[in-house]
C-alpha cells in the first residue's frame, strides 16, 4: 500500500513513470500528446489501476506516434518477464 507521501508502491511504477518523462524529454510526444492520451483513460479507472491505466496510455501514445505497435510492445514485454525468470537472482538480466 502506497504511504500518504509516496507516489509509488513498487519500482515498476517509478520506472514507468521515469520512462515515460524521458521519452517526452527526449521529443518523442508532447506533453499535450500525453494528456490527451492519459486523461479519458485515467478519469474512468478505478483508483487502484492508475499505474495500469498508466502504461496502457504509453502503449497507446507509443502507436499513435509511430514509435512502437501495441504487439510489439506486447512481445518485448513478455520476452523481457521471460528473461527475468530465466535469470538467477541478483543477476544481470540479459534479453537475447
Amino acid at each position: 500500500m502506497t504511504q500518504p507521501d509516496a507516489p509509488f508502491d513498487a519500482p515498476w511504477q517509478a520506472q514507468l513513470f521515469a520512462l515515460t518523462v524521458a521519452m517526452n524529454e527526449a521529443g518523442h510526444f508532447t506533453w499535450a500528446a500525453w494528456a490527451k492520451t492519459f486523461g479519458p483513460r485515467v478519469k474512468e479507472a478505478a483508483p487502484n489501476h492508475y499505474w495500469t491505466v498508466w502504461a496502457d496510455a504509453l502503449v497507446a501514445l507509443l502507436e499513435q506516434e509511430g514509435i512502437a505497435a501495441a504487439d510489439e510492445v506486447k512481445d518485448l514485454a513478455r520476452l523481457w518477464q521471460e528473461a527475468a525468470r530465466a535469470t538467477p537472482h541478483g543477476r544481470e538480466i540479459m534479453l537475447s
